[in-house]
């Protein structure tokens, strides 16, 4: 048994050391987004696992800095500085069994945002995009499954209109005192070995065929630093409403999967839970070139 120890240890680094290079190649395979999601547990124990291997000191030191440079790019994004831009967009994942619609309704009221984006819109709590017509009387909705729908509001004239069934996108284009752009309400798949690679392939091209700017908000079910989320960037020229904060707990991990895109990013802040399991996010964004 004593043995097999550093074979036991060595084999446990290598396996870490998959892992943890692995959540960077979500480029090759969707499964390293799914990677990308744990990138900072799974860096922490690589660091600390690979001291009791039997590799070369070197390496280990290496191994160190690179867990320690992979953890620091996530942390810092907490702290980083985001302007704050004049158009104010409301996301929330409601959850489907949520009945706390008053509440709900109040909260969006207090912040008075431009748009709304919903996702998991049911008959257990439609009643609130019914007790917002009037202040967001452009409304659209599209459905995600047969029983749950995605769903924007607007203050603002629309213009447009795009739903892609099944695929939890839907999208209005607003008319806005400084111009039309498109605002999108997603809900995203569950990443590999789920269906969100493929649901971003379906949709991606949609919307990056737009001559207007595109704002896009949602729960992503994905975390900013993965190359999923890279694609949505690059597809619209958009960048995140920061800063960075856990939108859902999942089991005791605290996770960032519900954000707000933009053409000039903006700034973000956490809403209360409200009857979901997700915070709402109010981002202040830049969608015109303030120059």
């Amino acid at each position: 048994m004593v043995r097999a120890m550093p074979w036991m240890v060595s084999g446990g680094a290598a396996l870490l050391a998959a892992a943890f290079f692995g959540s960077f190649a979500g480029a090759l395979h969707p499964a390293g987004d799914s990677l990308a999601v744990f990138r900072i547990p799974i860096a922490v124990v690589f660091a600390l696992w690979v001291i009791w291997s039997t590799w070369p000191a070197w390496l280990r030191w290496l191994i160190a800095v690179l867990c320690i440079a992979a953890m620091a790019q996530i942390v810092a994004q907490k702290y980083i500085s985001h302007p704050s831009g004049p158009v104010t967009i409301y996301q929330k994942n409601l959850l489907f069994e949520n009945d706390r619609v008053a509440e709900l309704a109040a909260d969006i009221r207090a912040a008075d945002p431009d748009i709304v984006a919903l996702q998991e819109l049911t008959s257990r709590n439609a009643a609130l995009v019914r007790d917002l017509r009037a202040l967001y009387p452009y409304q659209a909705s599209c459905a995600l499954v047969e029983w749950a729908r995605v769903a924007i509001l607007s203050r603002w004239p629309v213009e447009g209109e795009i739903c892609i069934e099944n695929q939890g996108l839907v999208g209005i284009q607003v008319a806005a005192p400084d111009g039309t752009f498109w605002v999108f309400s997603l809900h995203a798949f569950w990443p590999w070995p789920h269906g969100q690679a493929d649901q971003f392939d379906r949709i991606l091209p949609v919307l990056a065929d737009l001559d207007d700017p595109v704002v896009i908000a949602g729960d992503f079910n994905m975390v900013p630093w993965s190359h999923a989320l890279g694609r949505i960037g690059a597809a619209t020229g958009t960048t995140r409403a920061g800063p960075l904060f856990p939108t859902l707990i999942k089991k005791g991990a605290p996770l960032p999967i519900d954000h707000v895109y933009a053409p000039g990013g903006g700034q973000s802040t956490a809403r209360p839970l409200l009857g979901s399991d997700h915070n709402g996010v109010l981002a202040r964004v830049f969608v015109f070139d303030p120059n």
